[in-house]
């Protein structure tokens, strides 16, 4: 089963999925710039029908507490659009983690996600834990607290736990932290890999046999697309395609196609017409979009 907004589902009815996206945010204060904040449930509602109407069916909405998030206002959206939402317990990284939390270890961390996972947030239950993150080539102490207190939550609920990794950097030492406390690969998305120029990083995270996201599609600002497809190609031919998850991480005003962005369809409407193109089968595309996301992101047996 899975866990959405609106109650759980069988993972065979979860569809084409964005893996990691964001629909309710507000970065601001960090960021000093209005831009990150999305705020406006009828201008979401109609980038999710655009998104819809390219064959979308569900979103891993990522935005958690200290990152703007509003779990009933991802219900309303589900519930306007017929897309299915899950939504998040966890917080970000540093800077982005709430002043309350600032002086936790890993069992406080744990402690918190695991009631939000059982208790709910205002009635709407979390599908997953994350983005749990850490700096650009460097884990904080606070951070690695973070990252272990989500893992010892996964293991006693069985969500998956699901990271952002900044430009790319500390995706292996993520993967074994996580392992050095017992969470199975099944549990794990390292995101944002499609953002790490090095080959040989990505491939020893997919070597651990965890979930990569290929996550950012369309932010070329940060990558160009072709990179990413080369690497993605390359990772298909080496057997790779039932570890990797597609999305665009949308963060901005900007980036909504009502604004001139690319918007929540992109990856469908033109990276995956662009991998067919370059060969890629169809049993493929859908474990990309469908499988890998359903695998991922279902609820496991807890480990403890």
């Amino acid at each position: 089963m899975i866990q959405t907004v609106r109650g759980k589902i069988k993972k065979e009815e979860l569809g084409v999925c964005a893996a990691h996206e964001h629909l309710i945010i507000d970065l601001s204060k960090i960021k000093k710039d209005p831009d990150t904040i999305l705020d406006n449930e009828e201008e979401a509602a109609a980038e999710l029908k655009r998104f819809f109407q390219a064959g979308g069916r569900s979103l891993v909405e990522l935005t958690n507490d200290g990152m703007g998030r509003d779990v009933l206002r991802l219900k309303k959206l589900s519930e306007l659009t017929n897309i299915h939402i899950i939504t998040c317990t966890g917080f970000y990284k540093e800077p982005f983690i709430p002043e309350f939390a600032k002086g936790w270890d890993r069992d406080r961390f744990a402690h918190h996600f695991i009631t939000e996972i059982r208790n709910g947030v205002n009635g709407v239950f979390p599908g997953v834990i994350g983005e749990v993150g850490t700096s650009l080539n460097q884990i904080t102490p606070l951070e690695k607290e973070l990252l272990l207190g989500a893992g010892q939550a996964a293991l006693e609920t069985g969500l998956t736990v699901s990271t952002h990794t900044t430009l790319g950097t500390m995706g292996i030492r993520q993967v074994e932290l996580l392992f050095r406390l017992g969470l199975p690969k099944e549990q794990i998305v390292i995101g944002h890999q499609d953002l790490n120029p090095n080959k040989e990083e990505v491939l020893e995270v997919l070597s651990s046999g965890v979930y990569i996201g290929f996550d950012t599609i369309g932010k070329n600002n940060y990558r160009p697309d072709e990179a990413r497809m080369e690497f993605l190609l390359d990772f298909i031919e080496r057997g790779y395609h039932k570890q990797i998850l597609l999305s665009c991480d949308l963060t901005r005003k900007s980036h909504w196609k009502m604004n001139g962005g690319i918007g929540y369809d992109y990856a469908l409407s033109q990276f995956i017409p662009a991998l067919k193109e370059r060969g890629v089968t169809d049993d493929i595309i859908e474990d990309l979009l469908v499988h890998n996301p359903a695998n991922a992101f279902s609820i496991k047996e807890p480990v403890s």
